[in-house]
């Protein structure tokens, strides 16, 4: 395929989201699908604002860490004039807690992954990794990203996010209220969401901990496709 269009890998952060082997997974889905690819270990790129005008795609896994102002300023233009961008788990909605302006670009944000009974904790990653189910609502069954997908189940963490509303959302979770834990009631939380901001296009998923939760079927299909339904 001839390449004529340029993705941005941006990757880092917390080595327990497998940054480079989880972005090293996509990168040849978007080489087949024309791209590209250049690959930055930080967000200092975004502050580039003469490069990131020939960008068409973002896809950043860059969990926690933290943002300069320009960076985040570069990243929002960006955006806003057509770039899209997309990404899965930490790497995009549990990134750059020092910025309010990337909270409010990304428009959903991690808060907590309830874990497994107090009895069964062991003291390490697996204490989060719970059984879950992730379900399409009646957007997601027609959208470009998700048509066709089953509602289908995940053994890994299960992300609560606060939202707002500018989202829609193509894919919840429910989390319960088991008797350990501190709320009362199920709470619904988007798994899968995109957000239009100027001409630019926004992906999320929120499962996405390893390489071994995005190459289930159904995980890497909606990665795959949201990541070029984001690009311009």
């Amino acid at each position: 395929m001839a390449t004529n269009r340029t993705a941005l890998v941006v990757r880092g952060g917390w080595d327990g989201h497998q940054p480079v082997e989880t972005t090293d997974l996509f990168i040849p889905h978007l080489e087949s699908s024309g791209y590209t690819v250049r690959v930055e270990d930080g967000p200092a790129i975004y502050a580039e604002v003469d490069y990131m005008a020939t960008v068409d795609l973002i896809v950043q896994c860059n969990t926690m860490s933290t943002i300069e102002r320009k960076e985040v300023a570069g990243l929002r233009s960006a955006i806003e004039a057509g770039t899209g961008l997309a990404g899965w788990h930490g790497g995009i909605a549990d990134s750059y807690r020092n910025n309010s302006d990337y909270l409010h670009l990304i428009g959903g944000q991690f808060a907590c992954h309830p874990g497994k009974h107090p009895d069964e904790l062991v003291g390490d990653a697996s204490d989060n990794f719970i059984d879950y189910r992730v379900e399409m609502t009646e957007a997601g069954r027609t959208h470009p990203i998700t048509v066709g997908i089953p509602d289908f189940d995940l053994t890994t963490e299960q992300y609560w996010v606060l939202t707002d509303d500018y989202i829609d959302v193509l894919a919840t979770t429910t989390l319960p209220a088991r008797e350990w834990d501190a709320w009362s009631r199920p709470v619904v939380c988007p798994a899968v969401w995109t957000r239009q901001w100027g001409a630019g296009r926004i992906f999320v998923a929120t499962p996405g901990h390893s390489v071994e939760v995005l190459q289930n079927e159904h995980v890497r299909t909606i990665v795959e496709r949201g990541m070029l339904w984001a690009s311009r």
